[in-house]
């Protein structure tokens, strides 16, 4: 597209939500004999500060109406945006309804969000802050880019002004930035607003009934044929996985913050693309453990894990699973961290940790770290869950429901003996696990389900001895367990995070030390496993209930 000749500004229509920065930019465009059109609370606003206007309803003929839904949609203000400059017809129809041209147009929306997230909003509230007016506007310019400055963002009055004041006008490119900023912005509301229409409205009509004419949900509820979603950036990485991948973090732009998001990094430096992957696998792990456990997280695995009712034994204890790997790695901690906790966690080297409170003992100890990155989130935050995970792939995208059943307790009382898999395990094996054993079946369990596949996990009660992570065989992971382990897996207990295909992967459970063993079952040769389990005493429990994690 060539660049077309643009003409000088005449005429700018404010009409402003966010009045940041407003009158002065209006005194600007003022001093440079630009005729300002104005509605409601932003003319309010100038002529406060001292500017003429033009009221919209004046410059219109026409006065607003239904309550203000309607103010800004009028052929005038229309034709005077969209009507193409370098079009004789187009100007030759504006001549004869003696109409002129707006130039400018400088608007922002509803606070649409902001009466979403508010508890006290009403189902009818949220809906009056469903802005029309401003979008129709805003797209207009846009459109007509080559004609109209289009502005949606306050941080871009002060360049516009000054490019103005300059050259009387805006380049070309500036102007076609201008646009593709505003599309942006007015997708983004409008994700927002369908996000809402999604979700359970507060009363429910014809709940549980399709309409005639639509399609009913597929088997995999809450999956759209259609998904529109905002991102917003949080800040800027220093980095990605390595140093020559550009990153950033972003969070979704139609919800409140919540996880990392939310996070306050309390000391140390900004957190690296790694260490918020491997902070929201700690946190993942803690949440379903529930208050007490700690857990030291490398390469998005779990190094060590243990729960207690004093945090800074269960800091020693996790360490002590492999306290190799745990050096340099980042650790969530589900409790208050007070100062002896502080002193256990600085023992080795640690990247980052993340826990709900630190005692201002705890912080003093663990600003004598200057390099570790010390996160807090608080307790609401800590125990929210998402709902679904996405994942890149060439060309698409895959989105699935997160792995996150809930236990049936509340969070602060939940544990891993509580998790509704657990409850239903079935006893398959001729001996029952004892009371000592279930305590640590139902901890290796839940760490299993947070270890990359194939993952077998040996446990003593609620502490982790041995993680097998991410090898391609089964019986590979336990001979890992055997390679790292620190003590000895003798009377220790083994989860797997699904199904042993053949009877050997239980042999060297079992040889390895392993009394008893929980797994899904659900494989054609479960007969054969469960009679090697007889065959070694070893007590076995199938959930039923898979936890591949790729």
């Amino acid at each position: 597209m060539n660049q077309p000749s643009t003409p000088s500004i005449k005429r700018a229509l404010l009409s402003v939500t966010d009045k940041t920065g407003i009158v002065d930019f209006a005194r600007g465009l003022a001093a440079l004999g630009i005729e300002i059109l104005s509605t409601g609370g932003t003319r309010r606003a100038l002529e406060a500060g001292g500017i003429e206007t033009v009221a919209l309803e004046v410059y219109t003929g026409m006065p607003e109406m239904l309550d203000g839904r309607v103010k800004t949609l009028h052929p005038k203000v229309h034709a005077g945006i969209l009507a193409r400059r370098d079009s004789p017809e187009h100007m030759d129809t504006m001549d004869s309804q003696g109409w002129g041209t707006i130039d400018l147009l400088a608007v922002n929306l509803y606070d649409f969000g902001g009466a979403r997230s508010r508890s006290e909003s009403t189902e009818g509230e949220i809906i009056e802050a469903i802005d029309i007016g401003g979008p129709t506007l805003l797209r207009a310019a846009a459109k007509n880019y080559a004609g109209v400055i289009p502005i949606v963002d306050p941080r871009d009055y002060e360049a516009i002004l000054a490019s103005l004041a300059s050259d009387r006008d805006i380049a070309f490119e500036t102007r076609r930035a201008l646009a593709a900023k505003v599309f942006a912005h007015t997708a983004a509301y409008d994700s927002a607003i369908s996000a809402f229409m999604h979700a359970a409205p507060a009363t429910p009509v014809g709940a549980g009934v399709v309409p005639e004419g639509l399609s009913a949900p597929g088997p995999s509820s809450g999956f759209d044929d259609r998904i529109v979603r905002s991102l917003t950036k949080v800040m800027n990485l220093r980095y990605g996985e390595n140093p020559h991948q550009g990153a950033a973090l972003y969070r979704d732009a139609d919800a409140s913050p919540w996880g990392l998001t939310a996070a306050t990094v309390l000391q140390g430096k900004v957190l690296s693309y790694n260490n918020l992957l491997d902070l929201d696998a700690a946190f993942g792990l803690a949440l379903d453990l529930g208050p007490g456990t700690v857990v030291f997280i490398k390469h998005n695995n779990p190094c060590g894990v243990a729960k207690r009712a004093r945090l800074e034994e269960a800091v020693a204890q996790a360490r002590a699973c492999d306290a190799v790997s745990a050096f340099g790695s980042v650790v969530a901690l589900f409790g208050t961290v007070d100062g002896p906790t502080a002193m256990a966690l600085t023992d080795g080297f640690v990247e980052a940790c993340i826990a709900p409170e630190y005692t201002p003992e705890a912080l003093a100890l663990l600003g004598r770290k200057k390099n570790l990155r010390v996160v807090t989130l608080e307790s609401k935050a800590w125990c929210s869950r998402r709902s679904i995970e996405v994942r890149t792939l060439r060309g698409g995208f895959l989105l699935q429901e997160a792995d996150t059943t809930a236990a049936t307790n509340s969070r602060e009382e939940a544990g891993p003996a509580q998790h509704p898999e657990f409850v239903a395990a079935r006893v398959v094996t001729a001996r029952a696990p004892s009371q000592e054993e279930l305590d640590g079946l139902s901890f290796a369990w839940m760490v299993a389900k947070h270890v990359r596949s194939n993952a077998i996990v040996f446990a003593r009660q609620a502490q982790t001895v041995a993680v097998g992570a991410g090898q391609m065989s089964r019986i590979d992971s336990v001979k890992l367990c055997r390679l790292k382990a620190a003590s000895p897996l003798l009377g220790t207990v083994a989860a797997s995070d699904a199904f042993f295909p053949f009877r050997d992967g239980l042999d060297v459970l079992a040889e390895a030390g392993a009394t008893a063993v929980i797994q899904p079952g659900g494989s054609v040769r479960d007969e054969e496993v469960v009679n090697a389990a007889n065959e070694h005493g070893v007590a076995m429990l199938f959930t039923g209930t898979r936890h591949f994690r790729h």
